[in-house]
């Protein structure tokens, strides 16, 4: 009987969080990504954490040119991911992931002398960019390196940027507190320093084995006899294949658990509850919590891509009983409140980690094999819309409707999830043969 509790017990520190971290799907490249990933997410962490008082106290921006300049920087994030698609089909990753960090090293860094608006309006637009772009490489990155076990890795990964951030703002509040120009000044350099090192470990990776429109047309040649040079463009393009706009398109107010948390739970809390301020920050902690602890596991009951299309319907039922919640929020007594706005912060949460299940297996299984890396940066776009979009409708449609603005929202986003489950089913019917992912077991 010992030996049996002990061999269940090694079994479970074998799939645990650390263990796969030590062991992750793509070996010691996957290794070095995540740890890149990890000192990249500290520094964006920081700066999440700082930018808006940097601009507002130190620059001098007043709210107007604020909004201004934020607006710029999610526009620009938009175009980054397409952009870094596009490019990745041509380009080795490894080296334009790398090009990408030394460029948001540079561009930020102009933050320390910059101060003509204008000249502003460029550089954050710029760092948004390479941000986005970032984001797109890495996850091309993981469905090369991890191969059928990608969403072992991305369950990695999100773990690995969640702590990341959380240590960039726990970094932040040490700056803030200071207060100074010279507080507000190292909290840059050292997100600049996050870039460098983040591009120094991708640097010690090897480019992945991967499909670019030369490369597909080369392996679909015949063995013998002359292989003229493929044509560029002539493979399929995301932009002309409606059935992947659609799942794009439908895929935007999937991501709305974001703007949720981080804007209409702490909005609803000031200006409709009785609940204190200082709940704010648990909302981020149980985010971080939640996610560190059961991201993996989520991931590893999604084995095949008609799981994911069948999770995205379960989303959009946690999103409905989440803004039921928020609507159902008593408008008066401290605790009540409290307890309402905490539970409906563990709902977004939840709705957080099957969505990125979801949402990442069926970006990568609608998309044609030798195309990927386009299709996925035209994927990557809906984060960055909803990012731009997602604030703007609920502060001013939901907000201003109410309890009723709510439930509105969250009975649409239900609905758009069973049509993204249908949509999601259909083509994958029409795919010959998609893989089934390999994926531990977890103990429950």
């Amino acid at each position: 009987m010992r030996r049996g509790a002990d061999t269940g017990k090694d079994r479970r520190q074998e799939t645990g969080l650390v263990a796969q971290l030590r062991r992750p799907p793509g070996g010691r490249d996957a290794r070095i990504m995540l740890l890149a990933q990890l000192l990249d997410r500290i520094g964006t962490g920081v700066w999440a954490a700082s930018s808006v008082l940097f601009f507002t106290f130190v620059v001098g921006l007043d709210a107007g040119r604020l909004g201004l300049l934020l607006g710029a920087a999610g526009v620009a994030g938009i175009a980054g991911s397409p952009l870094a698609g596009h490019l990745a089909g041509r380009f080795p990753v490894r080296s334009l992931l790398i090009g990408c960090h030394l460029l948001r090293l540079v561009v930020l860094c102009a933050l320390l002398v910059v101060t003509r608006f204008e000249l502003l309006l460029s550089v954050v637009a710029l760092t948004s960019l390479g941000d986005r772009a970032a984001k797109t490489l890495e996850m091309l990155f993981a469905t090369r390196a991890a191969g059928e076990r990608r969403a072992t890795y991305q369950a990695l990964s999100r773990s690995a940027a969640n702590a990341g951030y959380a240590l960039g703002a726990g970094i932040a509040a040490l700056g803030l507190a200071v207060g100074t120009r010279g507080a507000y000044e190292a909290l840059i350099l050292g997100n600049a320093l996050s870039f460098l090192a983040a591009a120094a470990l991708v640097w010690r990776t090897r480019e992945q084995p991967g499909h670019t429109r030369v490369a597909a047309a080369a392996a679909d040649a015949p063995a013998a006899g002359p292989r003229p040079a493929p044509a560029p463009g002539r493979g399929p393009s995301p932009w002309r294949d409606r059935g992947y706009l659609r799942f794009v398109l439908l895929d935007i107010p999937m991501n709305l658990d974001d703007s949720i948390l981080g804007v209409g739970l702490p909005l609803w809390l000031v200006h409709h509850t009785d609940a204190p301020h200082a709940l704010v920050p648990a909302f981020l902690v149980i985010n971080t919590v939640l996610v560190l602890l059961l991201q993996l596991r989520v991931s590893a009951r999604v084995r095949d891509p008609r799981q994911a299309a069948g999770v995205a319907r379960l989303y959009g039922l946690t999103m409905l009983a989440c803004c039921t919640l928020i609507a159902l929020t008593p408008g008066h007594g401290v605790w009540a409140a409290s307890v309402v706005l905490l539970a409906s912060a563990v709902l977004a949460t939840t709705a957080e980690l099957m969505r990125s299940v979801s949402s990442w297996e069926l970006a990568v299984s609608l998309a044609p094999d030798g195309e990927r890396a386009a299709y996925l940066g035209v994927a990557g776009m809906s984060p960055s819309i909803q990012k731009s979009a997602g604030p703007l409708l609920l502060t001013g449609a939901v907000m201003t409707a109410g309890p009723a603005g709510w439930l509105l929202l969250g009975a649409a986003v239900a609905g758009l999830a069973v049509v993204q489950r249908r949509t999601s089913l259909h083509r994958l019917d029409a795919v010959p043969g998609p893989q089934p992912l390999s994926r531990l077991r977890f103990p429950s």
